[in-house]
């Protein structure tokens, strides 16, 4: 086992320190903790040298967490702390915070307005803890006018929020650091014969096939069996409920929440898992689908996509 030191400055988080491990298939394993999940990715690279395989890991890991610090929600000296509390000043944007904010609108319009990254602010209401108390429409009422990307100002490079509204990136940005990390390392590894898997939470950005010409295996839980899927190359991402959600006078509501109504969509999958070509596709469909309840598997199959609903 390797273990991976990395200089303050590039783990602002404090993150427990990454490991690189050979496998008995002869696989390199990276595994570390970045967006709140475990991270893990395999190597199967068996022309790049040990210590090339370990500057690769270092910058990897250096570019996730420079994404988490950059736009989490958390973190009280980045550009979304900025933007939250600009109190209806513009703020201009870098050319990689445009690119999501892009993105985000784009999933806006696509969504008719049910993906909304202003909507985090429900939190405040839902936090789908034990113990939690159903909020009153009082509560929600007062919330509501603050969400709605509709309102905000978005004139690249300027993004202008009502006084009070925030942003949360958290619904893309984990995919957008999959894929992210998935580019550094077949830009790296370019002319070699390399294959990589990245698993960022359960979202997923593969590229292969294998030295051996196989495909990758991901396994996908199903109850308590586990679904073995095989992948040359592309994304995975699941959205749902199957640990966060609470149940009210017999019905369950999901943690995925409607920013129209300040309410838990009701009446669809637990879980969508979507493939496509990259794990943002990927993200951004299967988000889609739970915020369409029981029209879930009618909008997956009009997106012409793989998918697996549970």
């Amino acid at each position: 086992m390797i273990t991976l030191t990395l200089a303050p400055a590039h783990n602002p988080l404090q993150h427990a320190a990454p490991c690189l491990t050979q496998q008995a298939d002869g696989l390199w394993r990276l595994t570390f903790n970045a967006m709140a999940s475990p991270c893990e990715v395999l190597f199967d690279a068996p022309a790049l040298p040990v210590q090339t395989l370990v500057v690769l890991c270092e910058n990897l890991v250096k570019e996730t967490w420079r994404i988490e610090f950059k736009f989490s929600r958390y973190q009280i000296d980045n550009i979304i702390f900025k933007l939250n509390n600009a109190q209806g000043a513009p703020v201009c944007l870098d050319s990689e915070a445009q690119q999501l904010i892009e993105f985000a609108d784009t999933c806006f319009q696509l969504s008719g307005g049910l993906f909304d990254i202003t909507s985090g602010i429900l939190r405040r209401l839902w936090s789908f803890k034990p113990g939690q108390t159903i909020p009153s429409q009082s509560q929600i009422d007062a919330l509501l006018p603050l969400i709605g990307w509709q309102k905000c100002s978005w004139q690249a490079p300027y993004l202008q929020l009502p006084a009070g509204a925030e942003l949360d990136l958290g619904g893309i940005g984990k995919e957008y650091a999959a894929d992210k990390a998935l580019l550094l390392l077949t830009q790296a590894s370019e002319g070699q014969s390399a294959a990589f898997l990245v698993n960022f939470g359960g979202d997923i950005a593969a590229c292969g096939p294998r030295s051996l010409g196989a495909p990758w295996q991901v396994g996908l839980a199903q109850g308590n069996n586990t679904l073995q899927i095989p992948l040359v190359a592309g994304g995975i991402a699941t959205s749902g409920d199957s640990h966060r959600f609470m149940w009210h006078e017999g019905v369950k509501l999901s943690h995925i929440l409607n920013p129209k109504t300040g309410w838990p969509i009701t009446g669809g999958p637990a879980t969508a898992t979507v493939f496509a070509q990259n794990c943002t596709q990927a993200g951004m469909l299967a988000t889609f689908a739970l915020l369409h309840g029981a029209g879930a598997e009618e909008f997956l199959k009009q997106q012409n996509c793989t998918y697996i609903l549970t």
